[in-house]
């Protein structure tokens, strides 16, 4: 997991929010499973959670960096 952390921090910023769109979309679709019953791995839910957490906590950190720095 910590290599996944590392290796998103490598990406650009725009391909972090191309990743965060994307998965705000599958998040969405599984919700729309759950919802249905089609849905038969719940814990894919509480993975996309954490996943978007940690695209948006990356790019607020930058975000707040080239604040600081302006």
């Amino acid at each position: 997991m910590a290599e996944d952390r590392s290796k998103l921090r490598d990406l650009s910023t725009s391909e972090l929010a191309g990743r965060l769109e994307d998965a705000r979309k599958e998040y969405r679709n599984l919700r729309f499973q759950y919802a249905t019953g089609g849905l038969t791995d719940h814990s894919r839910l509480r993975i996309m959670r954490r996943s978007i957490a940690r695209l948006m906590t990356i790019l607020h950190e930058r975000e707040q960096k080239t604040e600081g720095e302006a």
